[in-house]
C-alpha cells in the first residue's frame, strides 16, 4: 500500500529544476574540426603543471585549462594522447596550430 506522505525531494509545487549538462557530464563534450574529431574536458587544475601543445609555455599547477584528445582513435581515449591546452590556446589551435618541439 503506497504511503500517505508526499515526498520531500521535491516538494509538490515546486518549480522543475533544468539539468546542467556541465556539471552531469563533468565538463567533457566532444567537437568535430578540420583537425579532427575531439573530446575536450574542462578542468580546474590540479597540483601538476603541464606544458600546453599550442604556445609551449607551461600550464602553471591549480591553473583551470582544457584537456583534450582524438576521439577517432582505435581505442577512444589513450592516456597518453591527452594533451593539456591553455583555454585560450585551444580555442585559437585553428588559426594557429600545435607548435613543434623537437
Amino acid at each position: 500500500m503506497p504511503s500517505s506522505r508526499r515526498s520531500s525531494k521535491r516538494p509538490y509545487a515546486a518549480a522543475h529544476v533544468e539539468l546542467d549538462l556541465e556539471r552531469a557530464t563533468g565538463g567533457r563534450s566532444a567537437e568535430t574540426a578540420p583537425d579532427g574529431e575531439w573530446v575536450v574536458q574542462k578542468v580546474r587544475g590540479n597540483d601538476r603543471e603541464y606544458r600546453c601543445p599550442g604556445c609551449d609555455q607551461l600550464v602553471p599547477a591549480g591553473t583551470a585549462h582544457v584537456v583534450a584528445w582524438r576521439s577517432d582513435g582505435i581505442f577512444g581515449e589513450a592516456i597518453d594522447d591527452r594533451r593539456h591546452w591553455h583555454s585560450a590556446c585551444w580555442a585559437a589551435r585553428g588559426r594557429r596550430g600545435p607548435t613543434r618541439r623537437g
